[in-house]
């Protein structure tokens, strides 16, 4: 075997189909019983019918990453449905903040839609120069100039005290709900990064949910590796090293465990320090039928931010770095039935998708205080549940090891790490342990359903070990 790669999500994944169609032999190793890590779909132990997502949910980058656009997955039959909402933020005692696929739209029903048009506008129309340069290595020449020049004066604005310069309650509430999923102290320009780019996708590309659920994604990864002699093995937790070439889609931290005194005193003093970032709670809910929103544009938002306004939200977030569980913790939670009809039961449960960000490593379970904020929005909500399944921070390992404490961020949600990896090398896919690479989250670009980190370890592993300096082509 020429590769082995040890983790199947998203990451883990891209890396071994582009191995593999190198002309490589390539296996995948997977410690769970199914494929996918963040990327998973499971049915719910009760409902038969009814499907939850157990990590992502909603996927604006399926769509527009680098490596998911050549990859092409509507072309390999996996639906993206693209909602008219991208998303939903309600707001205390006034109408929702909406963002709505149609730029003009959303700037039409806020109160100073101008504002939201000057920050958004010239990033959407220019949505592959903006992801490219975010989602890019960080050590070439940006691949679009322009992209960079018009980022660049907005990330800084929008990181910094500066963000101010959005005007409008509602508009501020509506990109800091985005910017929100890095799980970081705001503002900070990681947060502003993120909140960037995946307001730009909302306008440009939408904000698709998978039909079927998001096991479609890493399936038709699948079908490719094996297609091109590619290998999975399923419920086998990886022990001692592998022999060969190695891709880790896992933390940084388990190297630790694998490599023990085998390496090298600096870098392993390194991961030691490595610190995770604060975790989410997942709370997964089974409905009966729709919610009753206050607001009824909202039961037309696949997704939802249910923070309260800009300051709450930074307030929340502050609490949780702290170590704290703020009374009105920040809450994402997604409807993918609204957008794919078909994960609707026969008897029309539902499932709703959700998780509270609260300190790292938290044993409390959050399905109360979530139904609580949804009851501020939506009074009669909780008669609508027929099912919870909720799973503290501290035990999401127990499913995808990477997440420590929660974080499903694995540590990278930082601007160090989204630059350097978890440790300072020029090459942050590569390891100072011979033939041994990362690929998962926490290395560049960092977190979410893009491929981008699996792309980069692969693109080293093919020059450094098996002198391959072209990339091999991901078209269906």
């Amino acid at each position: 075997m020429d590769i082995t790669v040890v983790g199947s999500g998203p990451n883990g994944l891209a890396a071994a189909v582009i191995c593999a169609r190198a002309g490589l032999s390539v296996q995948v190793i997977e410690a769970q019983p199914t494929p996918g890590g963040g990327a998973r779909t499971l049915g719910d132990p009760e409902f038969a019918g009814v499907s939850h997502d157990i990590c992502s949910a909603v996927h604006p980058l399926a769509l527009a990453s680098p490596f998911f656009a050549e990859f092409d997955l509507p072309a390999r039959g996996v639906t993206l449905a693209v909602p008219d909402v991208s998303y939903g933020n309600p707001l205390p005692g006034r109408a929702a903040a909406i963002g709505y696929r149609d730029i003009g739209r959303t700037c039409a029903e806020l109160d100073d839609g101008a504002s939201w048009r000057r920050l958004l506008g010239p990033l959407s129309a220019d949505c592959d120069g903006v992801v490219g340069l975010l989602l890019g290595d960080k050590r070439s020449i940006p691949p679009s100039i322009p992209a960079a020049l018009r980022v660049a004066p907005r990330l800084l604005a929008q990181g910094t005290p500066a963000w101010g310069t959005l005007a409008g309650e509602d508009a501020r509430a509506l990109f800091t709900g985005v910017a929100a999923h890095t799980i970081s102290r705001m503002p900070s320009l990681v947060a502003s990064g993120a909140g960037l780019m995946l307001a730009t996708l909302a306008h440009a590309v939408g904000w698709p949910i998978p039909v079927g659920g998001s096991q479609a994604i890493p399936d038709a990864l699948l079908a490719d590796l094996q297609a091109h002699g590619g290998k999975l093995v399923l419920g086998e937790e990886v022990t001692t090293p592998p022999s060969g070439v190695v891709l880790y889609d896992t933390a940084p931290t388990a190297l630790l465990r694998l490599y023990g005194d085998k390496l090298p005193s600096r870098y392993a003093a390194t991961l030691r320090r490595y610190r995770y970032g604060p975790g989410v709670a997942k709370v997964d809910f089974v409905l009966s039928g729709e919610i009753p929103w206050q607001d009824p544009r909202l039961a037309q938002a696949p997704t939802l931010h249910l923070g309260g306004d800009r300051t709450m939200m930074a307030r929340a977030e502050q609490e949780i770095a702290e170590g704290r569980h703020p009374e009105w913790p920040m809450v994402l939670a997604a409807l993918p039935h609204l957008a794919d009809p078909g994960r609707i039961d026969a008897h029309g449960r539902r499932p709703l998708w959700s998780y509270a960000h609260v300190p790292h490593g938290s044993k409390v379970d959050m399905a109360e205080t979530i139904t609580g904020i949804f009851e501020r929005f939506a009074p009669g909500f909780r008669d609508l549940v027929v099912g919870v399944r909720s799973v503290p921070a501290a035990h999401l390992a127990d499913h995808n090891a990477n997440l420590v404490g929660g974080d499903i961020g694995v540590g990278g949600n930082n601007m160090v790490s989204a630059l350097t990896g978890p440790a300072l090398r020029w090459n942050p896919w590569s390891t100072p342990i011979p033939k041994a690479y990362l690929c998962s989250s926490a290395a560049p670009p960092g977190g979410g359903v893009h491929g981008m980190a699996g792309f980069y370890a692969a693109r080293t592993v093919l020059r450094r070990e098996f002198g391959i300096k072209d990339m091999p082509s991901l078209s269906p």
